[in-house]
Parts: C-alpha cells; sequence; structure tokens
C-alpha cells in the first residue's frame, strides 16, 4: 500500500481581533474545561467579557494571538507584559495556551509560543516565561523543547 503524502496548510499565526469572537469562545471554552472550569465550576460569562475587552484596550497590556488554519481559528495565546523586581525592562508572561485538540501535534502550539516571543521580542522584551499543571504531559513535551525548565513551583 502506497501512503498518500498529504501537504500540510500552513499556520498563520496573528493578533486577534473583534470579529473573532465566535470563533475564539469555543478554544477559550475548551482551555478552561481543560482545567476543569466548566458546568458549575466555568467562569463567569462577564469574566469573558472582560477579558475580551482588554484584549482591544489599549491601556491593558494584555494581548492575544489566533493560529489560523484553513482560514479556522485552532488555537489561542493570551499574554501580557508586566515588570520585574529582577530585571529593569519588562517582562512577558504566556498565560494561556490552547490549540484545537483536533490538529494537535501540527506545530499549532509550537508557532502560537513563537508568535508570542517574536511580538515580545519585537516590544523590546526579551524574557517570556509560562507555568502549566505538572500533569500536562503532552504540552510538557513540548515546552522542554522550546525553553528550559526553571524549577521554579508555582503556589497559589
Amino acid at each position: 500500500m502506497i501512503s498518500e503524502n498529504k501537504i500540510l496548510s500552513p499556520i498563520t499565526i496573528r493578533p486577534i481581533e473583534p470579529s473573532d469572537f465566535v470563533a475564539w469562545k469555543p478554544l477559550w471554552d475548551g482551555y478552561n474545561a481543560f482545567y476543569g472550569r466548566q458546568n458549575e465550576t466555568a467562569l463567569p460569562a462577564e469574566v469573558t467579557e472582560v477579558i475580551w475587552q482588554r484584549f482591544f484596550d489599549p491601556i491593558e497590556p494584555v494581548f492575544a494571538l489566533v493560529a489560523e488554519l484553513d482560514g479556522k481559528l485552532v488555537g489561542l495565546s493570551h499574554y501580557l507584559y508586566h515588570r520585574s523586581t529582577t530585571k529593569i525592562e519588562m517582562v512577558c508572561y504566556l498565560q494561556d495556551l490552547f490549540t484545537d485538540p483536533s490538529v494537535r501535534g501540527r506545530g499549532v502550539g509550537r508557532s502560537l509560543i513563537q508568535g508570542v516571543t517574536e511580538t515580545a521580542r519585537s516590544a523590546g522584551i526579551n524574557r517570556v516565561y509560562w507555568h502549566t499543571h505538572e500533569s500536562n504531559s503532552a504540552a510538557r513535551l513540548l515546552y522542554d523543547q522550546v525553553a528550559k525548565h526553571t524549577g521554579f513551583i508555582v503556589y497559589a
């Protein structure tokens, strides 16, 4: 049997736009469900509305990139710039990263991380960091390839 050589469509990483809400919301809901925020523990609608508005408020240091594949949104990354007590310049915290399960393993997560890193660097920010749950082994496989595990443990 001869296997068919499928050419993969390119992944486009771009800033989120106001018209993306309907396509972004299922990704946001999927991200939150992955971390147990669904049904009775779901985020209140007001939180989602405020987060969405922050992406387009020039005063807010909160931003979003989306991944588009074949004209469909398939991933999101939300990040923010903040001050640090150990650096003069700002740093970038990649807070949320999610890829539609149907396209995992195709480089969407890696492309989103790269997009955030490039966007931060173009803003003069050289440090991008994030954290994940220790049980998120699929994400950790990617993170171990693109970044260094610093050994820090997060408490909340």
